[in-house]
């Protein structure tokens, strides 16, 4: 029986050591992509499939990444999950889900306990109460590459990929006074989120540019549940003023912030126009259905994945990237 076709015989076709064909299969860093694609289309034509067990033990890699989100029922995070998905695939890797249930004490308990030598990297959205960041500071000391998304964490040193929570505010609350509102109120997430302070800052500049003032009682932060948006929008009509426009920091808070306008008999869009912030699938149920911004969640999952499996090739977390994504858009409805 003829023998099958391994690593040396490939090596040996294409005049190169097997070395070289072995880091090929594995695309490290230090290959010639000429040479990669030489081995890969050589390995198609004799059917030639890596042991990429052996492999993996080999070069010390698991092939698998871990990602740490608050939720997974949620639409942002599941689309999110897509982007990492898909961008994993394409360069063979795994993921492995953690959901903290949007906790801080179980994030803490989730990361103390976490096997780093069945990890190659980590991808994290931290939860809305995490304000410490010691647990994440001693993965990265023990070398294991971590890249934050969406949620990120003020006071770490980390690559982090994130959207212009900034622009995207600014826009939202710009369409709303130039459809004619002029006491907008916003009902933002944790103080202590960073994208919740970015939002912020944008619908503040918005006001300032169109010289409209600055009311704090305006101003209700919460979390970001459709009961939150209820309870936020509740509180904002017992004012002696209430506001006529309203944007929310999600759309779930949105839709809450829908449904108490009209539980207190007022008409949405009329005497209270609402924004929200995501797309979710939910703004098409609501009635009237829900104007939003729509965020680059996908592009925020495969970008994150790209930027930790170039961490976790070149074997550094020296160096610190901040990509901030400006893929913004209106659905109006």
């Amino acid at each position: 029986m003829k023998n099958p076709i391994g690593i040396k015989d490939i090596a040996e076709m294409l005049g190169i050591s097997v070395s070289t064909v072995s880091r090929a299969f594995r695309d490290t860093h230090d290959v010639n992509p000429t040479t990669r694609q030489k081995v890969l289309s050589l390995a198609r034509e004799l059917n030639f499939k890596p042991n990429k067990n052996a492999a993996a033990l080999a070069s010390g890699s698991t092939k698998n990444i871990g990602v740490v989100i608050p939720f997974i029922t949620n639409y942002y995070f599941s689309t999110v999950i897509s982007g990492i998905q898909e961008e994993a695939y394409e360069q063979d890797y795994n993921i492995i889900l953690y959901v903290t249930n949007d906790s801080m004490a179980r994030e803490q308990s989730l990361l103390e306990n976490l096997s780093t030598s069945s990890l190659d990297g980590l991808l994290v959205s931290i939860s809305s109460d995490s304000y410490i960041n010691e647990h994440f500071e001693r993965l990265m000391a023990k070398g294991l590459p971590i890249v934050f998304f969406d949620r990120v964490p003020n006071n770490i040193v980390a690559s982090k990929v994130v959207q212009d929570d900034f622009a995207g505010a600014f826009q939202a609350t710009r369409f709303l006074l130039e459809n004619g509102a002029n006491r907008i109120a916003h009902i933002a997430g944790p103080k202590d989120l960073k994208f919740t302070q970015q939002r912020l800052n944008g619908y503040i500049e918005a006001l300032k540019q169109c010289n409209r003032p600055l009311e704090e009682n305006l101003i209700v932060h919460s979390g970001f549940s459709q009961i939150h948006g209820s309870e936020d929008t509740t509180k904002l009509l017992a004012l002696p003023q209430r506001p006529d426009a309203i944007f929310a920091a999600n759309d779930r808070k949105a839709v809450g912030a829908i449904l108490c306008i009209k539980k207190h008999n007022l008409r949405v869009g009329i005497d209270i126009s609402v924004i929200g912030f995501t797309n979710d699938p939910i703004c098409t149920v609501v009635e009237p259905n829900l104007t939003t911004i729509e965020e680059p969640a996908f592009d925020i999952g495969k970008r994150s994945c790209a930027l930790l499996i170039r961490h976790i090739k070149i074997k550094t977390s020296k160096f610190r990237i901040l990509y901030s994504l400006e893929n913004w858009w209106f659905v109006i409805r």
